[in-house]
């Protein structure tokens, strides 16, 4: 395994990070621990969770992900062998409210119950899952994204809750409970402001920003790929194999079964994932699984490895149905992408940049 320092923090991190939102919906507990064994005996010491996991989320589902990590920590007993991310998520259901609430309150609850579910006295890199204070470009938002939305917001609104976001967290690491902070799911100016902050008012600074990267969504790789670089903040790619897509499981329309897009599992969800499935990622993917093929790869394996060939990424998030996919995909740090074979993809790129 390769390992690498998270942003400015003192955590030496494996550049494959185990994701773990399988779990609780199309894994079972049983499955998870082995993943877990797994993982680590391969150095895998980097593990994200979320409190709103397993996907898709439900009532139900909440937390369950949180409480499988639990119950293999207690067995276990290697707590201290793994760097543990988890994240608030602003789901109003969840804490009984009506619109989303990113405040004392709700970020101190939600890490005092994810504490409780993980079995665990501390969070290494406690993160928010996407920001409440503006809308963002993120997930299903990316067509009808419009800037000017924020033309009514108050900008001193919007600094003053990054503030207290930081203020709080500061209490929650002098407490002991969590040790570094992260955000995920924001824009360049997002994790500029979170920076900037916590240097004026020395407030701790973000170790890291999760986002989606992969082939077909790259949008990262100018401005927020130059923000983490100018201001030493961790890149961590989730979903870099664009929710499966990639592996090409999804061409013409097919949702097999026990997949993350399957009938079963995304139920009343699909239109919020439907966009990743049609003629444009069909067309890429076949492209691309053209490429892997052409230089004897697996193209699952070529795209995080793509990934991790980026200078300013730290940690490629990978997940997994079954042990087989998990081996495959930890398999891909030692995968090294020739010149020719990142031209060939650069190629694809500029004919399908947006594919959805």
């Amino acid at each position: 395994m390769q390992y690498t320092t998270l942003g400015s923090s003192p955590l030496k991190v494996s550049r494959i990070c185990l994701g773990t939102m399988t779990w609780g919906v199309q894994n079972n507990q049983e499955d998870a621990f082995a993943q877990m064994d797994y993982a680590l005996e391969r150095g895998v010491n980097f593990w994200d969770t979320a409190e709103m996991y397993g996907i898709p989320p439900t009532p139900e589902s909440y937390g369950t992900t949180e409480t499988i990590i639990g119950h293999w920590f207690k067995q276990s007993q290697k707590r201290d062998k793994v760097i543990l991310a988890t994240k608030f998520s602003p789901l109003p259901w969840a804490r009984g409210e009506t619109i989303p609430q990113t405040n004392k309150k709700t970020i101190t609850q939600a890490v005092e119950e994810s504490l409780k579910r993980l079995q665990t006295d501390y969070i290494d890199l406690y993160q928010l899952h996407w920001s409440t204070n503006r809308s963002n470009y993120h997930f299903i938002n990316w067509w009808h994204y419009d800037a000017d939305n924020h033309r009514d917001k108050n900008i001193n609104d919007i600094k003053n809750q990054h503030i207290e976001i930081l203020e709080i967290f500061q209490d929650l690491m002098t407490a002991g409970k969590i040790c570094h902070i992260g955000i995920s799911n924001e824009s360049a100016w997002g994790i500029a402001q979170y920076a900037h902050l916590a240097k004026d008012f020395g407030y701790p600074k973000i170790a890291s920003i999760q986002n989606e990267f992969s082939l077909l969504r790259r949008r990262d790789q100018y401005d927020v790929a130059e923000t983490c670089v100018l201001e030493n903040i961790g890149y961590l790619s989730w979903s870099p194999l664009a929710m499966g897509v990639i592996s090409g499981k999804y061409l013409d329309q097919q949702r097999p079964a026990k997949t993350r897009f399957a009938p079963e599992i995304m139920k009343d969800q699909w239109q919020r994932f439907s966009p990743r499935v049609g003629l444009n990622t069909d067309n890429a993917t076949r492209a691309y699984i053209d490429i892997a093929k052409k230089y004897h790869l697996d193209v699952c394996q070529m795209a995080i490895a793509f990934t991790l060939q980026k200078s300013w990424q730290t940690s490629s998030i990978i997940g997994a149905t079954n042990l087989q996919q998990l081996k495959n995909n930890i398999d891909a740090v030692h995968v090294l992408l020739s010149e020719d074979c990142l031209n060939d993809i650069e190629q694809i790129y500029q004919q399908y940049p947006v594919p959805f």
